[in-house]
């Protein structure tokens, strides 16, 4: 039987693959050909446009982790340039000439790209949609019958139902966007510049943050206390157990196989540059 550990290895295997839309110059190239001028045009429209032309409140909701006035810089304004289904389909043209790039023409319709492909799918179908409102959006999206995408957006439901998973974590323990990133740097995860630049939070709201996570003792001198280290270990814990499920499905023998095809993949990612190191998803080191 797989395990929660199981879930994080695959997720951290799997990560860099399907943040090619984030990091990879293809996909900044795409959006911008459709009228998403600038990154987070781009971001926002290209993760939001599965769940339709929804407003900065539900993106804020489902995202999470970014702070409200910074989405609303970008949204609703990204659906008067696009309409969800241009979106999507900039975000598979930029992550189809990605991955052509990045793994080359010939991996595309590859044996192993096949294989991925089957594996992945598997557990994607088992994902459970309740709750997971990301998860479920993104699995109703439908590629063309390529290896290469027809992975890629399987991995990419998983990965939306491991962060809807985590986000159940967050709100089961009164942790709110800001408060996770103020951990995230306390642990070592990530940095806090790069987390306040990259989800739009100011000094003021960093610093009232580390406030409340120090009156529940969880933070002292901005460093995690026991009491902190342990609920950070717990929330992790939880997300990890949230997101087993459709990993369960796929079988021990599964996961392990495609964690073995997956290995390459995302070594091929780094090695071109587009896994920025130490930036803000917090993605373990997989050594």
């Amino acid at each position: 039987m797989t395990s929660p550990t199981a879930a994080r290895l695959l997720w951290s295997v799997a990560e860099p693959f399907h943040a090619l839309p984030y990091f990879a110059e293809e996909a900044t190239a795409a959006f911008e050909a459709v009228g998403l001028r600038g990154f987070w045009s781009g971001y926002f429209a290209g993760r939001a446009a599965p769940l339709g032309a929804v407003g900065p409140e539900v993106v804020t909701a489902t995202f999470v982790n970014f702070a409200p006035g910074f989405v609303a810089r970008w949204v609703p304004a990204v659906w008067a340039a696009v309409t969800p289904a241009v979106a999507l389909d900039a975000r598979l043209t930029g992550v189809d000439a990605a991955i052509r790039r990045v793994l080359g023409e010939e991996w595309t319709g590859s044996d192993d790209a096949i294989e991925a492909r089957d594996l992945a799918t598997t557990a994607a179908a088992a994902v459970d949609a309740p709750g997971r409102p990301l998860a479920a959006a993104n699995a109703a999206v439908a590629v063309p019958a390529e290896p290469h995408l027809e992975l890629w957006q399987a991995l990419t439901t998983l990965r939306e139902h491991r962060g809807d998973g985590h986000t159940v974590a967050l709100v089961a323990r009164e942790v709110d966007g800001v408060q996770a990133h103020v951990l995230a740097a306390a642990a070592g995860r990530s940095d806090r510049a790069w987390l306040q630049r990259a989800r739009g939070w100011d000094d003021a709201a960093w610093d009232d943050a580390e406030r409340r996570l120090a009156d529940r003792g969880w933070l002292d001198g901005g460093g995690l206390t026991a009491q902190g280290h342990a609920m950070v270990t717990a929330m992790e814990a939880d997300t990890d157990r949230l997101a087993l499920g459709p990993w369960q499905a796929l079988g021990a023998q599964g996961c392990d196989r495609l964690a073995e095809l997956l290995r390459p993949v995302r070594r091929a990612v780094v090695a071109a540059g587009e896994w920025p190191a130490g930036n803000p998803i917090g993605v373990p080191d997989l050594d």
